[in-house]
């Protein structure tokens, strides 16, 4: 197994790495591994604000010192990780984020055709996986980008490199902060890619005039936007896309700020219609979308757009110059898995937590530690906490659910998923609290054991099949103290112990879910929650995302879900049953759910 060696980067590193001169090795560069694919060579970095970053670079006997050099950084869409971004082959139960965009196989196609520069890729995380809510976090978030990017240009051993900066989605808006750094784009940035992604461009903050000097300081620079009209998307009878938002109007709202510097050109390439702005300089496509379905993704694996943007206007121009596919990069995706999501579990199958350390705190005293902390730095510790593994033996052992829904020739289909027994908590087998926690760390947990959370449906289905159903026990002050944290874990202990209930048998009733739903797309930084039923079986808290994301108080539950469920006989990834109409009946109440996180 490959295994990639991970960085704290700071400036003194970065310091000494320009001190030391950066000796290139035979075999790799210094800091760098040499990964089993392609004759690449890999080095991972992370960064004290919460960036995780990737560098996929030829290997040394693959790069000419005589040529020019070029890094690409990619910034990751909403939701998804560095190895989904760049992909990886499809197996069964592969989780389907990992067959959307094809980076690293892209680029590889692209450099096999370029051969007149050497060419490095640099994929960016957020730890939330949304740039756009990590830069709301970070106030300083222009200074930290800008500083993110040189440090990875000083620990790459090339000479006087030119800059790309591609992205997708929500990776838009790390652009945006790159933008923002400074009054105008340095001169060593040449082109910008923006696959879906250009939601946040502002005329307030300057950025069609930053990019008009931009483009003007240099024939050889270019912007791209592929956008699709995304303004009739419906679901369920409503509009997907706000009056306001989504790509169309974004890229219109570029346009109607190019045309003050210049007649733009209206032309088609493809089944796009093309604008070229500022000098020919700037192109803008948006595919017109007739059937009117959802295009987001489709624009950047299935129609090539990564591949589009890098050879624009370039030799290679005329190879990759059809937008629309069928994929041209397939042999170049290289096999699964990247080490980071092929993580075998020491505690069962399909799960990844980690065994709980030797110096590990108990629940009571961990929370007593944190009594004092700013809710997001409270917040920040638990995941830390949970991450490390330190939750009660219990948690590890998942219970199955079982459903069924009638399929399209009116038979029956049964399923199984399984869930954690309880919510998550932290602590010893004795002495172990409950912790509710924000969406954004809920994810970050559930990720990182191999899991996903619930709909509404199956927070009904896991109650119906509960052995233990307790009844809710609401608290009126403080509910956002980790005082009420403590209490209200103590009336569900008494609870439980009064009905001589194991730890670990599927318990019930005892708090509110945090759900994923299509209603999170409705309203952005809100957080869904929904049930604490009654013995009667009806939900006190009906659906709702009322409450911001960071809103935390004492009945939040956060209850885990096994990514993989099996339909049938054979395995499925949730996100794949939740996306397909015929079986998200199976797991939701309200259709198919296509974006299931925050």
């Amino acid at each position: 197994m490959h295994s990639y060696q991970r960085v704290r980067s700071s400036w003194l590193f970065c310091l000494f790495l320009l001190l030391s001169g950066l000796q290139v090795s035979a075999d790799v560069w210094s800091g760098f591994e040499q990964s089993p694919f392609f004759n690449e060579q890999t080095y991972e970095m992370h960064f004290d604000s919460g960036v995780r970053l990737l560098m996929i670079a030829p290997a040394p006997d693959r790069i000419d010192p005589d040529k020019p050099n070029r890094v690409v950084f990619f910034a990751t869409p909403n939701g998804n990780t560095i190895e989904q971004t760049l992909g990886a082959r499809m197996t069964d139960g592969l989780d389907w984020h990992y067959d959307i965009q094809h980076i690293a196989a892209q680029h590889r196609l692209y450099q096999e055709a370029n051969k007149r520069e050497n060419l490095v890729l640099v994929c960016l995380q957020s730890d939330i996986k949304s740039w756009p809510s990590w830069r709301s976090q970070n106030a300083n978030n222009a200074e930290l980008i800008r500083g993110i990017v040189l440090n990875v240009l000083v620990a790459i051993p090339l000479k006087d490199p030119t800059v790309t900066l591609a992205s997708h989605s929500g990776g838009g808006s790390f652009m945006f902060g790159f933008i923002n750094g400074s009054e105008t784009i340095p001169g060593w940035v040449d082109r910008f890619i923006y696959l879906d992604s250009n939601y946040g461009f502002c005329d307030e903050d300057g950025h069609g005039e930053k990019f008009k000097q931009w483009l003007a300081g240099d024939p050889d620079r270019r912007l791209l936007v592929v956008a699709y009209d995304d303004r009739e998307i419906t679901y369920q009878g409503k509009k997907v896309v706000s009056p306001t938002g989504g790509t169309y109007r974004a890229t219109h709202r570029m346009l109607d700020s190019f045309k003050k510097y210049g007649d733009i050109v209206e032309h088609e390439v493809g089944k796009f219609k093309a604008y070229d702005a500022l000098n020919g300089q700037a192109r803008l496509l948006i595919h017109p979308n007739p059937e009117n379905i959802i295009l987001h993704t489709r624009l950047v694996g299935e129609m090539n757009g990564h591949l589009y943007g890098m050879a624009l206007d370039t030799p290679e121009d005329e190879a990759f110059s059809d937008i629309g596919g069928p994929r041209a990069y397939m042999q170049w995706v290289q096999p699964y898995p990247y080490d980071q999501v092929e993580v075998q579990s020491t505690n069962d199958v399909g799960l990844s937590i980690p065994p709980r350390p030797a110096d590990a705190m108990a629940g009571r005293a961990f929370m007593k530690s944190i009594e004092g902390l700013p809710a997001d730095e409270r917040d920040e510790a638990i995941r830390k906490e949970l991450l490390r593994g330190n939750m009660p033996d219990f948690m590890r052992r998942f219970v199955a659910i079982h459903t069924r829904s009638k399929i399209a020739d009116d038979s029956e289909l049964s399923a199984t998923y399984e869930v954690s027994p309880d919510y998550l908590s932290v602590g010893s087998n004795d002495d172990y609290v409950r912790v509710p926690v924000t969406p954004m760390t809920a994810h970050a947990v559930a990720d990182a054991f191999g899991c996903v959370l619930p709909t509404r449906k199956m927070v009904d289905d896991i109650y119906d099949q509960a052995p233990i159903k307790l009844a809710p026990l609401p608290l009126t002050e403080e509910r956002e103290s980790v005082t009420s944290f403590l209490q209200h874990n103590g009336l569900i202990e008494w609870q439980r112990e009064e009905i001589r209930a194991p730890s670990g048998e599927l318990i019930a009733g005892i708090k509110k879910d945090v759900v994923i739903t299509n209603r999170i797309q409705e309203r952005p930084n809100r957080v869904a929650i929904y049930g604490w039923h009654r013995l009667n079986g009806k939900a006190i808290q009906p659906l709702t995302i009322v409450h911001v994301n960071t809103y935390v108080d004492y009945s939040h539950g956060i209850r885990l879900v096994k990514k993989t469920m099996r339909v049938g006989e054979a395995p499925k990834p949730i996100d794949e049953v939740l996306a397909d109409p015929s079986l998200a009946p199976l797991l939701s109440d309200e259709g198919t759910i296509e974006i299931p996180h925050y």
